[in-house]
């Protein structure tokens, strides 16, 4: 259904209720209206890597782990199926009249905040720390879940709009300062994309201030989102964000305030309890009936778009279209994609006949909690790293295993439990050929503010470090003398400085989905070439980052980075050898109209493989980014011998930089292109051994 016509039905429904009706429809957990034939909707679902708290689906990589494929069309797919799912779930549930929390169509992902410090817990959730990936990643996914039939198949949120990256612990009292060339040059282009290329659905505000306003009663909701981007959909806040209003951020006094400062500045759906007062700020005078109606088509025009009032197209999908063979067969691709490999000294693919007995130790390699991240669903299999070892090594190969430790050490009567299994990972190590050391964190360590799971409630990591228990594990690996591979299995940068130098191979696996641990056996014994890159910069400690709570973008990321990193965004290494054997472009007049850059790859090794042709630009213009940035981004698979050749578009957009005054303007003088697999910095050339080619326009 077309959105005019939506809109219409909308106006004409809304206008039969009374104005308390239209108000109760302005929560999440909206009433039925019997006499309207309208029935109760909870809007409040998930699915940010797979439908999730809704049972059974298909499980992706945690989105950071998406992150690192840097393909864009495997976020389409997986956008496809998570859309896909959701609606059959949706079909069987509203058969059985079952219309509780997590079983709507209205789904709030993706998350396409900036990743811009290593602490922050929710990082996990993002697809890193560069607006370009984001924004390319952001609209296929949305792409994939909207659809694009008669009706929409569901309706995906951007959020949490704006300025929103941590700290978790004052998120709902945090005032986020951030000058207009952040504001545009970072923080907002993701949003930009999505609502103007993908037209999403839905944004999500944020729970925090960021100058001076609550997110979810910003004067940047009507200014930025439907003024100037013409955004069409319905905005919806943060759980419980309108109640900090008052409560936190002190802005209102009373909860009828606070509701009343929503809506006003265009918050059409409360996720929480305020908008029960909506009445109460009506009788007061704070609102009015046509702010009240206005939020209620909006919010009608989506269900009718998402034809829950008519017959659609989607109606014959139901259980047996989830978790099907072809889905998992994507999973499994993406899984694939995201694991990064950071060093290899040789020792990678593992060598069957050279190892006969391998240890796998830590307490990561067993483990289910680790796989999947936060916002996850239920998968029907899971395959811990143990077990895609085991599968992936065959029967030819022994394989000895000891968690070596916990986690982490939150007990201190755990102290004897410590000390013996180390003893069990000595023991098995010294009847080994090989190590393989699978540690990390899990959403348990780093997540949400309020997770249940989180051990600290803030969800943030107070540094770089990996827990105690799992620094004494490594010492005692490396004491053993063995050689060994290393498997990180978390949902951001931690401090490799130590594996980088003692370990053989160090693989980044992110949580990489329920049955994550086959791709991690394919990988280590070859029968997968890895591909990754990191979404995100690994920085060697905290030292050089600002403060947690300075959102100032100066020292942050790889774009405005002034110390060299111990691995930088963009990569990530291979098994063989891809190389590009000649690049150039075609444009008349770059900076006004865009170009195309033209890529020559060839594969000289012996084995199949997979690769991400990066394109980097740096204007010489005082307004440019400290360092370069990335502009564009494809993939590439090419067999053993084989060459190839790829178009990658660079928009005249892209070429813009940002004014201190927030404005996108054509650079002044020369821009610098680069083209290569990854950065073209001299870390990244040391890395990889490769150089980037490079051109003036």
């Amino acid at each position: 259904m077309d959105r005019e016509k939506a809109v219409k039905r909308a106006e004409e429904l809304v206008a039969k209720m009374t104005v308390e009706e239209a108000a109760s429809q302005l929560r999440y957990d909206s009433p039925a209206i019997e006499r309207l034939g309208i029935p109760e909707y909870n809007w409040w679902n998930e699915t940010l890597h797979g439908v999730a708290r809704a049972g059974t689906a298909t499980s992706f990589p945690q989105a950071i782990g998406l992150g690192a494929t840097f393909d864009q069309e495997l976020l389409g797919e997986v956008g496809e199926i998570c859309g896909n799912e959701g609606r059959a779930k949706y079909n069987e549930y509203k058969a059985q009249e079952d219309r509780d929390i997590y079983k709507g169509l209205t789904f709030w992902s993706p998350n396409v905040n900036l990743f811009r410090d290593p602490r922050w817990g929710r990082g996990q959730e993002t697809y890193g720390e560069d607006p370009v990936l984001i924004s390319r990643l952001a609209v296929p996914f949305i792409e994939g879940l909207q659809g694009d039939g008669e009706y929409m198949k569901t309706a995906a949120c951007a959020k949490h709009f704006v300025v929103h990256s941590g700290p978790e612990a004052v998120r709902h009292q945090f005032n986020a300062i951030c000058s207009d060339k952040d504001l545009n040059e970072t923080y907002l282009p993701a949003f930009e994309a999505c609502v103007r290329e993908a037209k999403v659905e839905s944004v999500m505000g944020a729970y925090n201030r960021t100058n001076g306003e609550p997110c979810c009663g910003h004067s940047y909701l009507k200014d930025i989102i439907r003024d100037k981007w013409q955004f069409e959909g319905h905005i919806v806040s943060d759980c419980w964000a309108i109640r900090d209003f008052h409560e936190n951020h002190k802005v209102t006094k009373t909860i009828e305030e606070s509701a009343a400062l929503a809506l006003k500045k265009g918050c059409d759906l409360n996720c929480g309890c305020t908008y029960i007062h909506l009445m109460k700020a009506y009788n007061q005078g704070l609102v009015s009936e046509k702010d009240i109606r206005t939020a209620a088509v909006r919010l009608f025009t989506t269900r009718f778009i998402l034809g829950m009032f008519n017959e659609t197209e989607f109606d014959g999908l139901t259980y047996l279209d989830v978790e099907t063979k072809e889905n998992l067969a994507v999973a499994k691709r993406a899984s694939d994609e995201s694991i990064v490999l950071l060093k290899n000294d040789g020792i990678l693919p593992i060598d069957k006949n050279r190892n006969k007995v391998i240890a796998v130790i830590g307490p990561n390699a067993d483990s289910r909690a680790c796989l999947i991240g936060n916002y996850y669903g239920t998968s029907s299999e899971y395959i811990t790293a143990l077990e895609g070892i085991r599968s992936a090594a065959g029967d030819d190969m022994r394989i000895l295993y000891s968690e070596g430790c916990d986690l982490s050490l939150t007990k201190p009567d755990n102290l004897s439990r410590e000390y013996h299994r180390l003893a069990e990972a000595k023991a098995v190590m010294n009847r080994s050929d090989l190590v393989i050391l699978v540690i990390g964190l899990n959403e348990n360590l780093e997540g949400e503010e309020g997770d249940e799971g989180n051990q600290y409630k803030s969800g943030d990591k107070p540094d770089l470090l990996l827990p105690k228990t799992q620094r004494k594990l490594i010492d005692t690996v490396i004491a053993s003398g063995k050689p060994f591979i290393t498997v990180v299995m978390a949902g951001s940068a931690l401090d490799l400085s130590v594996l980088n130098d003692k370990s053989s191979a160090v693989l980044q696996a992110w949580y990489p989905g329920a049955r994550g641990g086959q791709s991690i056996g394919d990988i280590l014994f070859g029968k997968v070439n890895p591909s990754g890159k990191l979404p995100v910069t690994f920085y060697k400690d905290t030292n050089d980052l600002p403060d947690f709570e300075d959102y100032s973008m100066k020292g942050r990321t790889y774009r405005y980075l002034e110390t060299e990193p111990l691995y930088p965004f963009g990569f990530g290494l291979i098994y063989g050898n891809i190389d590009i054997t000649s690049a150039g472009f075609e444009g008349e007049d770059p900076k006004n109209s865009g170009l195309t850059v033209k890529v020559d790859v060839s594969n000289t090794g012996d084995i199949a493989a997979s690769e991400v042709i990066q394109v980097y630009m740096k204007a010489d213009d005082p307004n440019e980014v400290k360092n370069t940035r990335l502009a564009a981004f494809t993939r590439v698979d090419l067999g053993a011998g084989e060459t190839g050749s790829v178009e990658i578009p660079v928009s005249a957009e892209s070429f813009k930089v940002v004014n201190d005054a927030g404005e996108r303007v054509v650079p002044e003088g020369k821009v610098d292109i680069y083209v290569g697999f990854g950065q073209p910095d001299e870390l990244t050339e040391r890395l990889t051994g490769k150089k980037a080619y490079s051109f003036t326009v």
